[in-house]
Parts: C-alpha cells; structure tokens; sequence
C-alpha cells in the first residue's frame, strides 16, 4: 500500500469520472487564476463543524490555485524535513510528514471525490492537468535521498527508540513506502521511474474519462415503445424522457451502466433489442474513435511491467502482491483456480435449465450472453415461484436506508442518526446526517449521495472528507454513492433487491471509516490492504437479510404492510440461485487482471482484445454466454482505479466474510456485544495493526475458505457439517 502522503496525492488521481455535469465556467474562462487569494476556501481549514467541505462556497476556478499552493507548501515542508541539521528523530522526521501538506490535503479530497461524484469539463480539465503534476510532486519526496536516509536511519534503530505500537508501525510503514517507491534506485533509475509514474499518472486519468464518455455516447436508442417491451411504464416512460433529453423526440434512450451486463436486459422481451443493448454495452473502449481505450491499455499494461522490474520485480501484479495479504501471485492465481472449474461447471448447468425453457417456448435459438438474464429470471420464477419485480415495493429508500441500515447500526453498534439540513452539499440530491455514538458524543457525518446522473461514475463507493485521527484531533466526514435511477418527481424511489444489498455493503464501508480510532492520519479508516478493505463492508451486507432488520425496513411503501414471509422465504431460498454466472463473471474479469499484469514489459500484446480472449481461454472461463463482469477496456477498476493486480480481492475478502458471518450466528446475530467486539477488535484500528492479525484478533483463528464454498453454491452445505 501507499503511504497515506503519496495516497493524498496520487490515488485519488485514479478515480473513474463521470461526464459532463451542469457547473461548468463561462466560455473563455480561466479556471486557473480566476478567484481572489483570499476567498479560495482550500486555503485555509473549514470552519462548518467536523471541518466539514464549505461546498456552497467551493467553485471550479478554486482547485487550480489550491493545487498550486498546496503542492508549493508540502514542497517546502518537506525540504525544511530533509535538509534539516537536527539528527532524525521520530518527531522531526516521521510525525513532521504526517503532519505536512495540509492545504494539499484539502483540496485533494473535494476535487478527487467530486471528479467521481459530479465531474465537469472544467474538473476533467483540472485533473488532466494535474495528475502527471501530482505525479512528479509525489515522486519529488518519495525519491527524496536525503528524506529516505533519515525514515531509514530511524527505521535501523527502531527497537531502541522506545516507539508504542503504533508508532513504530508508522515508522516501518514509512520506510516501506520508500524502498517500493524507488528510494533505493540509482539517480538514472529514478530519472526513468518518475517519466514513467508521469506518463501512467496521464494514461489512467485518459482511461476513465474515456469510459464515462463512453457510456454516456453509447446510450442505445429505440425506435418503437415495441422493442422496450416487458419494461415496466415508468422505465418506458424515463427513456422516452432521456431520448427527448437528448434531441430525440419520439425515441427512447436507455443509458448503459458500468458493467457489462445492463439491468433492462431482465424484463426485456424483444430479442432483438436485448442484443442491441448488450452489444452498445460489450464494445465500450473497442469500437474507434476519440474514447476507444484499447492502445490506452497496452501502454498502461507496459509501463507497469517496466516499473515493476525497474524496482526489482517480474511483474506489475508481484509488486503489488507483496504489499496486500495474499503477498504472492501464486496464492491469488491458487484461489482464483481452485473456484474457477466449480464455478464454470455451475454457470453451464444454469445454462443448460435456461436452454430448456427457450426450446419449449420455440425460441429455436441458443442461449446467449444477451439472454441470459431474462431466461435467468424466468428459471427463477418457475423454480421458486418468484418475481424479482415483486419486491420492489417493499424497498423503498428512504426505508431501507433509515429504518434498515441505520436501524442495524444502532442495534449492533448504539448509532444515532440525526439528519442536517443546514449544511451545504455539492448537488441537490445529497444528504447529510450527523452521526452520534450510544454515549450521545458526536461521532461523524456521514453524506447519503445515491441516484445516478450524467456527472457521475458509474457503481457504488465510499469516499472521506475528512478521517479521524488524534494527530490533529478531526473526526470523520464521509460518504457513501450509489448510481440508483431517479424517479420522476412525485414518484418514490423502489430499489431493487441488489440495490439493497449495496446499500448495506457501502455503509460497511462508512462504519470503517467513521469507527476509526487512531493517531496517525497514515491509518485512518479504510487505510487497510486492497485484498482486506472489502471485508468489513461485505460483513454488513448480512444485516439485509437479518429477520429483525427485515421486518423492520421491508415494508409495502404505499400500505405499510411488512412483507410477506412467503416472499422473504423465498429471497433466502434463491440466495444462492445463478451463483454460478455471479462467480464466474466475476472471475472472469479478476482473471483478466491477473493475466496483464502478471506480463512482462517484453510480453505486453498489442492487440488486449485478442489477448483477453485467450486469457479466458486458458483459464477455462471462455464460455460466451457469461461474459466477464468488465471488459478489458472499460475495466476501470483496473486501468484508472485502485484495483490494479486486486480485483481479485473481492473474492478474497468474501472468505473473510463468510466466515466471519458464520461468528455472528454463532454468537446470536444482532447483539450489542457482538457489534462491540468487532469495532474493538478490527473496524477501528484502520491500518495500524497487521490485516490478517486483526481478524484472527476478531474471529480467534485464521480464516476457513469451507463457508465461501457454501454461499456461492460450490459445495452444498452438508459438507460444512462433515
């Protein structure tokens, strides 16, 4: 992991964007140098409570001269560091750093979090501008040889500077995060190593502004309400609004999420059209033009691979592998084979049930990736009687969010939620609530950001504004977003089962980050390795389905009648129904990852469709119905995001999950005491103590793969009990 000075600076510069939002500057303006010194609020803390963004007060032409100043004091904090004439110490050095770059701190965490959130020409051009700037600026201290010989002067006399716990982890920490940043390169060596984090910093901000210009030019038009056939009248209703939006008067426009499988492709019953949307969807970043990502790829790919071995490693996936908890590529590429087989096996059984349906209707045609969710659900409803459809009136957000998440966390952990009004946010559909512990004591803001617009990357994430940690005494400000469509006004919002199931799995995420309870920022939260950060959010999930939260937030938003346990018992019965398409796309996909980046510089393809295509091959997942969870090139969670050489850490973590959901039955479920005891032992030490120590902290053992197996259909459960 990077340290949490080179995160500040350059991990938010991965951050996928969204399109073109409505705050853009005049014509001509200069987004540079526009506002007065004075009245740009990144230059001095936020005086809202919790130093919460003064988003009212925030405009484009900010960032600019923000970034400038910034970047100017941390270069010359960390100068006065490094050329000090002290002799290094744990204060002067290791904790001086910590606390330097303030003003670049600030503007970061707004500019980066909105560049996802509600982007516009005018912040793309900011973080075009600034991402290889940012890059140098970083490798500028990371390469600092003075600045290293004191981290590592400090580092050999650790045992002898009487440091606490977590002191001295910072103090290893930080002597990491030099020696895998190049500290130890030659001058040539680190000549070399800064054109490339230069030329990588630009490539990956162009990937994801490419994807979300992408999606945003690839939304599929219909002629006829016909081809939208099985699409319920709100959804016909929103496209023929989003195609008359668009010049389109008379069509219907549906807009492409991120992944490669698109939501209407359930209900639609127009084979034709389901093809149509499936393959807008598959050709993303491959098709030509301005926002084709495929060369973008093979460069990305190569620089990596020449990094990697520039600082002594085969490959780009080695050298992020050592810094997580899987540590090699031969444990990932272990998990990753070890479940593909199964998981492929599954999907063609699925597949098998799907064909029989499609013959006995005539269909005389062979299932493809574009059917597969519609035959899917018509499995679904004949096996267990059951119409995904039927829930969502039993969902709605407003519900599932206070009276579902909020209820789970006040019943696990003693949270209060109060929500804010006075505070300003940085779009009209943005929240605030301020969070309190069981003690009454203030504990965070947490900003509720969930329906999809133009100006917004597409998934669902967690972000901070502001971490908790005792070096400057600042509580936490963060937010969770989610991409839900907007009704039309007046309508209620009626999520899906799988929205649901996100809601509960970000706001895991904001528990991370709000029950930190550290004292150097460098740990702060969600500050934990790749394969482990989705553990704790993945652990909340469970409360969706818990019987007492359940009842509490399923409730029929027009009579307020709870569920029917018919239809509860029958989500649970389905839990593990299509697992073996959920499994193996998404194995597909971490496959992929593993495959470019396990190359060498001399290996990299020019051709990454082609060699996606025998990647899949190899790994025995090439089969064409169930298409891997991202492409290659609008695979953003890898070229543009964090997750290089880590999607697998999904899969990773769900052991961690699953097992750690098996401590909670085990221990009655919803408990106080339960909830207690893993903030104690593990949601708030961030990164402080060793990842894998602080679940055998919380489960008292190492991790056991055996229930994983069971949920995602692998296994049955007999075996479990064997």
């Amino acid at each position: 992991m990077k340290s949490r000075l080179a995160l500040a600076l350059t991990a938010a510069l991965t951050l996928p964007l969204a399109g073109c939002g409505p705050s853009e500057p005049p014509a001509g303006a200069d987004t540079a140098a526009t506002a007065p010194t004075e009245a740009n609020p990144f230059f001095a803390a936020s005086t809202l409570p919790l130093q919460y963004p003064p988003f009212d007060r925030i405009r484009d032409e900010h960032y600019a001269p923000a970034f400038e100043r910034g970047m100017s004091e941390h270069r010359a904090e960390i100068e006065a560091i490094a050329g000090s004439s002290e002799a290094p110490t744990f204060e002067n050095t290791i904790v001086a750093m910590e606390r330097a770059g303030q003003t670049l701190r600030r503007v970061s965490a707004v500019f980066f979090n909105l560049a996802g959130a509600h982007t516009n020409e005018a912040i793309q051009k900011v973080q075009a501008e600034m991402a290889p700037r940012l890059s140098a600026h970083n490798d500028a201290i990371l390469l600092n040889g003075a600045l290293y010989e004191r981290v590592k002067a400090l580092y050999e006399q650790r045992d002898q500077l009487g440091l606490d716990a977590e002191s001295r982890r910072l103090l290893e920490r930080y002597h990491t995060d030099f020696v895998r940043a190049g500290a130890q390169l030659s001058e040539a060596d680190k000549a070399q190593l800064k054109a490339i984090n230069s030329e990588l910093a630009s490539l990956q901000t162009r990937f994801g502004q490419n994807v979300l210009r992408e999606v945003n030019a690839s939304a599929v038009l219909f002629d006829s309400r016909e081809e939208l056939a099985g699409l319920s009248e709100a959804e016909i209703a929103a496209a023929s609004k989003a195609a008359e939006e668009a010049g389109h008067e008379g069509k219907f426009q549906i807009a492409l999420q991120n992944t490669t499988g698109q939501p209407p492709l359930t209900d639609m019953t127009n084979r034709d059209a389901r093809q149509k949307l499936f393959a807008a969807s598959i050709m993303r970043g491959s098709r030509g033009g301005e926002y084709d990502n495929r060369e973008v790829v093979a460069r990305i790919v190569k620089l990596r691979a020449e990094r990697a071995r520039l600082l002594g490693y085969p490959n780009h996936a080695a050298y992020v592998l050592e810094d997580a908890t899987a540590q090699t590529t031969a444990a990932v590429n272990d998990l990753l084979a070890k479940l593909a087989p199964a998981a492929v096996a599954n999907a063609r059984r699925e597949a098998a049930d799907m064909q029989k349906i499609i013959d006995a209707e005539g269909g005389g045609f062979e299932l493809a990736a574009w059917d597969w969710q519609h035959y899917a659900e018509k499995v679904r409803q004949a096996r267990y009687d059951f119409d995904a459809s039927a829930l969502r009136p039993y969902f709605e957000l407003n519900n599932v969010l206070v009276n579902g998440v909020f209820y789970a966390a006040n019943r696990l952990y003693g949270l209060n939620f109060t929500e804010r009004t006075d505070l300003p946010t940085y779009h009209p559909d943005v929240r605030v609530w301020e969070v309190t512990d069981a003690d009454g004591s203030q504990l965070a803001f947490f900003l509720g950001d969930f329906y999809a617009r133009p100006s917004k990357r597409g998934g669902a994430w967690m972000n901070s504004y502001v971490q908790q940690n005792r070096l400057f005494g600042t509580k936490p400000v963060v937010a969770n977003h989610q991409n839900i469509p907007k009704p039309p006004e007046g309508e209620p919002t009626l999520m899906t089962f799988d929205e649901v199931t996100t809601m509960f799995h970000e706001f895991g995420h904001a528990l991370h980050g709000m029950f930190s309870d550290v004292t150097y920022p460098r740990f702060a939260g969600t500050s934990v390795p790749r394969d482990f950060v989705e553990y704790p959010s993945q652990v909340n999930e469970m409360w969706a389905t818990w019987p007492e939260v359940l009842a509490n937030y399923a409730r029929h938003y027009q009579t307020g009648e709870p569920i029917p346990q018919a239809l509860v018992d029958k989500v649970l019965a389905t839990e593990t129904f299509n697992q073996g398409h959920a499994t193996t796309e998404y194995l597909a996909a971490s496959l992929i990852d593993q495959a470019f980046h396990q190359l060498g510089p001399d290996q990299v393809p020019d051709d990454v469709i082609a060699f996606e295509a025998e990647a899949l091959k190899q790994a025995g997942v090439d089969f064409a119905p169930v298409p891997p969870r991202y492409r290659t090139t609008y695979f953003s969670h890898v070229f543009s995001g964090g997750y290089s050489a880590g999607y697998y850490s999904y899969i990773w973590s769900e052991v961690l999950d699953a097992d750690s959901v098996e401590w909670f039955k085990e221990n009655g479920g919803l408990k106080r005491e339960n909830g207690d005891h893993f903030r104690r032992t593990l949601l708030s030490r961030g990164g402080s103590v060793d990842a894998m120590q602080l679940f055998r902290d919380f489960r008292g053992r190492d991790p056991q793969i055996q229930p994983l197996l069971v949920r995602r259909g692998l296994v049955d459960d007999t075996a479990q009990q064997r």
